[in-house]
């Protein structure tokens, strides 16, 4: 998939809603013992890459560093869900304070009256921040009304023409 094919998926309305919305990435990742991980965690898009931060000790840094093949989903409970999958590679940078990004992500998932605490509060612990950016590779949007899993749609089809 190419960087044009990915920009228009997420480009889609419903992308953007899941992307500016307050629903955490479920971030999936191979830990340092070779097993699968997937943690839920804020995330903000800085052009066409998707960042995190986390602290620069956190065991998915050091399991990033080895093995940078991440994939994520962003999605509703809703119904029809709306899903947004994507894949890329990650890269980790060891930064001095709190990224901007990392505060615009905490503001979508509590109220303004609970934001200025929050920030204090980071702002205090953090002295520095391993920023987690995801170079995408690959994107797919599902949103049950245009489109659905490609197993799925061969099943349809196939109904539909026996």
């Amino acid at each position: 998939m190419n960087k044009q094919q990915i920009a228009e998926i997420i480009a889609e309305p419903y992308a953007q809603q899941l992307i500016n919305g307050p629903e955490p990435a479920r971030f999936a990742y191979d830990g340092l013992d070779g097993a699968p991980r997937v943690i839920p965690i804020g995330f903000w898009m800085s052009g066409d890459q998707l960042q995190m931060a986390t602290a620069p000790k956190a065991a998915k840094v050091a399991a990033l560093r080895k093995n940078p093949k991440v994939a994520l989903t962003i999605d509703t409970g809703a119904f029809p869900p709306k899903v947004l999958l994507l894949r890329g590679t990650a890269e980790v940078t060891v930064v001095p304070g709190v990224p901007e990004g990392y505060l615009v992500a905490g503001h979508k998932v509590m109220t303004d009256e609970q934001y200025p605490g929050w920030v204090a509060g980071v702002q205090y612990l953090y002295d520095a921040m391993a920023v987690i950016t995801v170079t995408l590779t690959w994107a797919k949007l599902l949103d049950f009304e245009t489109t659905i899993p490609k197993a799925v749609e061969d099943l349809v089809n196939a109904k539909s023409a026996g």
